[in-house]
């Protein structure tokens, strides 16, 4: 039972790793000094494991993966968008 809710709290902790990137993305505006193919993989291995989550049916995973695939793709399409303009 203590493994399910440090699996919950690892969530809660995860969730807060991409906010402060994007706060200040979105503050400052510049996102020069992002890595566009760092954030390409990142996006892409969460899929991968937000699918694997799925299949095994654990909804711990899932609710992570989910929020986080959300929050580090806003952050890609953010560093998209500011490549194509900076263009």
């Amino acid at each position: 039972m203590i493994g399910y809710w440090i699996g919950w709290i690892g969530v809660g902790f995860g969730i807060l790793v991409p906010l402060p990137q994007l706060i200040k993305m979105i503050r400052t505006k510049s996102l020069n000094d992002i890595s566009l193919g760092t954030y390409v993989l990142l996006v892409i291995t969460m899929l991968c494991y937000l699918i694997h989550a799925i299949y095994i049916k654990s909804p711990v995973f899932t609710v992570a993966q989910s929020i986080n695939l959300t929050t580090n793709s806003v952050v890609l399409l953010l560093l998209i968008r500011h490549r194509i303009r900076g263009l």
